[in-house]
């Protein structure tokens, strides 16, 4: 993140033309002030300056009220203290004050240019953890390891450590939930890149207008709200990777200011004229077909083609094999691990259940199945019961030449109506366990049964009129 605005406030004129003649010439946008009470007034009518440049020891209002006016305008701005009598105390004070760096006299061309430098790793440093905190993904919400030895799989594997190393753009497609956003940290960790950011912005999750400033950032008072000047996703990515997830969800305006910046490696932040130049590696992502997005008139055509330099296409995990139970005994020991629970052994009949299952929701379904199970199994055999709603009892798909799909019953079901009352009866015996465990609470309740609060909720008022309204935990209802 470059340091852009400096103000300079130096009471000796020769030495002030010099630093300004020095910052203008690093590339600098440069403010001067002739004295101490002259840089307050500016600090205070101007936008936030990236650095103040102050002398100590100036008529009026010296260097520490300097320092402490730019500090109230702006926490980001960083403050250098320059003068020619340097003592302990003085340093000390300033540091409590909260000033960057502390230089002495006569400042060399040089030593402005490494304060530049140490300024503008500094600045990214703070943007970037700023960035993780807003957006901090616990370990639960996502995968810690690439797992599977299908032939698909291992496609998928050779293609990663084939172009890793390059800098080329990446596109990764697939259903939801079969871990398109693992891959492309895979892409990440195995890169020249892996000890730089990787940052990611979900596409569908944000508005056109405000997807724009995340992506690009923007100036103060480029819009209502907008008090001081914020770096978007590609700054913070510089040299290392973004991940443009669910791409195929941009507009076509926003589109084609993706399109410059991936040719150009150049954008101009919201509200602001100043052109930004970074190195990143792009890697997106899309689970709807954008080729035909592109017939369709809803995707440009030269970014789709700009995109698809390398394309990797994720296997659903239907098509994987016996990756299924290889994902499972994965998640078992994992979340057995994680929720301080016995490890249960997957029985045959449990093995058979996740096996014929289709897997709608991909590897994201199997592992929230997974850690439902662990939370609600009891004993030492993981029992057919705690694996839950859709899979326990769940139709198999026909086998070749079979007219009809065959029901996976209950055990000692005689019929079909029997195994449906069986599952019925497990939905009903799950959620209400579920409901328990949470205390009645239907959100954490719904996302550890892998379905919306808005069917939960159904599901409690269809049993609030039936016989088992007395089930329900009160709490639930409220």
């Amino acid at each position: 993140m470059q340091i852009e605005r400096v103000l300079v406030a130096e009471d000796e004129p020769l030495v002030r033309d010099f630093m300004v003649e020095t910052l203008i010439r690093l590339g600098c946008d440069v403010t001067q002030a002739g004295n101490g009470t002259e840089a307050c007034k500016i600090i205070a009518d101007s936008p936030a300056f990236d650095m103040v440049l102050t002398d100590i020891h100036m008529e009026g209002a010296d260097g520490l009220e300097v320092l402490t006016k730019a500090k109230e305008h702006s926490a980001s701005t960083l403050v250098v203290l320059c003068t020619a009598h340097a003592t302990l105390e003085t340093a000390i004070e300033a540091m409590r004050l909260g000033a960057f760096d502390y230089l002495t006299k006569p400042v060399l061309p040089n030593r402005i240019e490494v304060l530049l430098t140490k300024a503008a790793e500094f600045r990214s440093l703070v943007e970037e953890n700023r960035f993780y905190r807003r957006t901090a993904v616990r370990p639960e919400d996502g995968f810690e390891d690439l797992v599977g030895r299908s032939d698909a799989m291992k496609d998928v594997f050779r293609l990663v450590d084939k172009v890793a190393a390059s800098s080329a753009t990446i596109l990764i497609t697939g259903e939801s939930g079969t871990g398109k956003e693992l891959i492309a940290r895979a892409l990440h960790q195995r890169s020249p890149r892996a000890t730089k950011p990787f940052i990611r912005v979900n596409c569908a999750a944000l508005p056109e207008t405000l997807l724009e400033s995340e992506l690009f950032g923007h100036e103060r008072g480029a819009f209502t709200g907008a008090l001081e000047r914020r770096p978007g996703r590609f700054e913070l990515a510089h040299t290392g990777t973004l991940l443009l997830d669910e791409i195929s969800e941009t507009s076509l305006a926003l589109q084609s200011k993706l399109l410059r910046v991936l040719q150009e490696r150049e954008f101009e932040r919201v509200g602001g004229s100043k052109t930004v130049k970074v190195d990143v590696r792009v890697i997106c992502t899309s689970n709807r077909d954008l080729a035909k997005h592109v017939k369709e008139g809803k995707f440009r055509e030269d970014l789709f083609y700009r995109l698809n330099v390398v394309p990797v296409a994720l296997p659903a995990l239907r098509s994987r094999g016996g990756d299924v139970l290889l994902l499972a005994d994965y998640f078992l020991r994992r979340y057995a691990e994680r929720h301080r629970r016995p490890l249960p052994v997957m029985s045959q009949e449990v093995r058979g259940l996740l096996s014929g299952y289709e897997w709608p929701g991909n590897v994201r379904e199997l592992e929230n199945t997974i850690e439902r199970a662990v939370l609600l199994n009891e004993g030492n055999i993981l029992s057919a019961s705690s694996i839950g709603i859709g899979i326990a009892n769940v139709a198999k798909a026909p086998a070749a030449g079979l007219p009809e799909t065959t029901v996976i019953a209950a055990p000692n079901a005689e019929s079909t109506d029997d195994a449906v009352s069986s599952l019925a009866d497990v939905e009903r015996k799950v959620i209400l366990k579920t409901l328990r465990q949470t205390n009645g609470n239907r959100t954490k309740a719904s996302r550890l049964l892998g379905i919306s609060v808005r069917t939960l909720y159904t599901k409690l008022r269809e049993y609030q009129s039936s016989e088992h309204a007395q089930e329900i935990p009160e709490e639930a209802m409220a």
